[in-house]
Protein backbone atom coordinates (compact mmCIF):
# COMPACT_ATOMS: atom_id res chain seq x y z
CA UNK A 1 0.00 0.00 0.00
CA UNK A 2 1.54 3.57 -1.00
CA UNK A 3 2.49 5.66 1.87
CA UNK A 4 -0.59 8.31 1.37
CA UNK A 5 -3.54 7.85 -0.94
CA UNK A 6 -5.92 10.18 -2.25
CA UNK A 7 -9.06 10.02 0.06
CA UNK A 8 -12.18 12.03 0.68
CA UNK A 9 -10.77 13.03 4.01
CA UNK A 10 -7.81 15.16 1.93
CA UNK A 11 -10.47 17.08 -0.33
CA UNK A 12 -11.02 20.55 1.01
CA UNK A 13 -14.49 20.28 -1.75
CA UNK A 14 -13.15 22.45 -4.39
CA UNK A 15 -12.34 20.62 -7.99
CA UNK A 16 -8.95 23.13 -8.59
CA UNK A 17 -7.23 22.65 -5.24
CA UNK A 18 -8.03 18.75 -4.76
CA UNK A 19 -6.71 17.90 -8.22
CA UNK A 20 -3.89 19.80 -7.67
CA UNK A 21 -3.12 17.76 -4.22
CA UNK A 22 -3.53 14.84 -6.32
CA UNK A 23 -0.73 15.76 -8.35
CA UNK A 24 1.38 16.22 -5.26
CA UNK A 25 0.58 12.93 -4.09
CA UNK A 26 1.55 11.66 -7.09
CA UNK A 27 5.03 12.78 -6.81
CA UNK A 28 5.10 11.49 -3.71
CA UNK A 29 4.10 7.97 -4.66
CA UNK A 30 6.04 7.86 -7.92
CA UNK A 31 9.21 8.19 -5.05
CA UNK A 32 8.15 5.73 -3.49
CA UNK A 33 7.39 3.53 -6.42
CA UNK A 34 11.14 4.47 -7.63
CA UNK A 35 12.72 3.71 -4.51
CA UNK A 36 10.44 0.11 -4.15
CA UNK A 37 12.74 -0.20 -7.22
CA UNK A 38 16.10 0.56 -6.01
CA UNK A 39 15.58 3.55 -8.09
CA UNK A 40 14.89 6.36 -5.62
CA UNK A 41 18.10 8.52 -6.02
CA UNK A 42 17.77 8.38 -10.04
CA UNK A 43 13.94 9.85 -9.84
CA UNK A 44 14.76 12.17 -6.62
CA UNK A 45 16.50 15.10 -8.25
CA UNK A 46 13.22 15.30 -10.38
CA UNK A 47 11.06 15.26 -8.38
CA UNK A 48 12.67 17.89 -5.77
CA UNK A 49 12.79 20.12 -8.61
CA UNK A 50 8.96 19.36 -9.93
CA UNK A 51 8.16 20.08 -6.11
CA UNK A 52 9.84 22.85 -5.91
CA UNK A 53 7.97 24.79 -9.29
CA UNK A 54 4.47 22.87 -8.45
CA UNK A 55 4.06 24.03 -4.63
CA UNK A 56 5.17 27.81 -6.03
CA UNK A 57 2.04 27.45 -8.39
CA UNK A 58 -0.50 25.63 -6.05
CA UNK A 59 0.52 27.84 -3.36
CA UNK A 60 0.16 30.85 -5.31
CA UNK A 61 -3.47 30.07 -5.88
CA UNK A 62 -4.39 28.89 -2.63
CA UNK A 63 -3.15 32.29 -1.33
CA UNK A 64 -4.96 34.33 -3.98
CA UNK A 65 -8.36 32.66 -2.38
CA UNK A 66 -6.98 33.14 0.34
CA UNK A 67 -6.68 37.00 -0.25
CA UNK A 68 -9.83 37.32 -2.75
CA UNK A 69 -11.82 35.94 0.34
CA UNK A 70 -10.41 37.82 2.91
CA UNK A 71 -9.44 34.24 5.16
CA UNK A 72 -8.97 34.69 8.77
CA UNK A 73 -5.92 32.87 9.24
CA UNK A 74 -4.02 33.36 5.89
CA UNK A 75 -0.79 34.95 7.98
CA UNK A 76 -0.30 31.07 9.61
CA UNK A 77 -1.21 29.25 6.32
CA UNK A 78 1.49 31.18 4.51
CA UNK A 79 3.76 30.69 6.42
CA UNK A 80 3.50 26.77 6.61
CA UNK A 81 3.62 27.41 2.72
CA UNK A 82 7.12 29.13 3.31
CA UNK A 83 8.14 26.77 5.74
CA UNK A 84 7.74 23.93 3.16
CA UNK A 85 9.51 26.03 0.38
CA UNK A 86 12.74 26.54 2.80
CA UNK A 87 12.41 22.40 3.58
CA UNK A 88 12.27 21.79 -0.27
CA UNK A 89 14.94 24.27 -1.06
CA UNK A 90 17.12 22.92 1.60
CA UNK A 91 16.30 19.29 0.28
CA UNK A 92 17.66 20.06 -3.23
CA UNK A 93 20.50 21.47 -1.70
CA UNK A 94 21.55 18.28 0.14
CA UNK A 95 20.78 16.78 -2.45
CA UNK A 96 23.67 18.34 -4.81
CA UNK A 97 25.74 18.61 -1.94
CA UNK A 98 25.48 14.39 -2.60
CA UNK A 99 24.09 13.87 0.90
CA UNK A 100 23.56 10.25 1.04
CA UNK A 101 19.83 8.80 2.07
CA UNK A 102 18.60 11.68 1.40
CA UNK A 103 15.34 9.63 -0.76
CA UNK A 104 14.07 8.49 2.07
CA UNK A 105 14.10 11.47 4.26
CA UNK A 106 12.46 13.12 1.41
CA UNK A 107 9.80 10.73 1.43
CA UNK A 108 8.74 10.32 4.77
CA UNK A 109 9.03 14.40 5.03
CA UNK A 110 6.51 14.67 1.91
CA UNK A 111 4.20 12.23 3.38
CA UNK A 112 3.82 13.55 6.70
CA UNK A 113 3.43 17.31 5.11
CA UNK A 114 0.59 16.28 2.78
CA UNK A 115 -1.39 14.50 5.31
CA UNK A 116 -1.14 17.46 8.34
CA UNK A 117 -1.04 20.19 6.01
CA UNK A 118 -4.07 18.89 3.64
CA UNK A 119 -6.45 17.60 6.68
CA UNK A 120 -5.86 19.99 9.17
CA UNK A 121 -4.88 23.18 7.47
CA UNK A 122 -6.21 23.19 4.21
CA UNK A 123 -9.37 21.77 5.76
CA UNK A 124 -9.60 25.19 7.85
CA UNK A 125 -10.19 27.42 4.55
CA UNK A 126 -12.66 25.12 2.61
CA UNK A 127 -15.53 26.18 4.58
CA UNK A 128 -14.74 29.81 3.76
CA UNK A 129 -14.11 29.29 0.12
CA UNK A 130 -17.08 26.75 -0.81
CA UNK A 131 -19.34 29.40 1.28
CA UNK A 132 -17.81 32.07 -1.67
CA UNK A 133 -18.72 29.74 -4.32
CA UNK A 134 -15.69 27.64 -5.25
CA UNK A 135 -15.90 24.48 -5.49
Amino acid sequence: MAIIQWNDKLSVKVKEIDDQHKKLIQLVCDLETAMGSGKGKDVLNKIIVELMNYTVYHFALEEKYMTQYRYADIQTHKAEHAKFIAEVTAFKKDFDSGVLGLSLKVLQFLSDWLKTHIMGTDQKYSECFTRNGLA
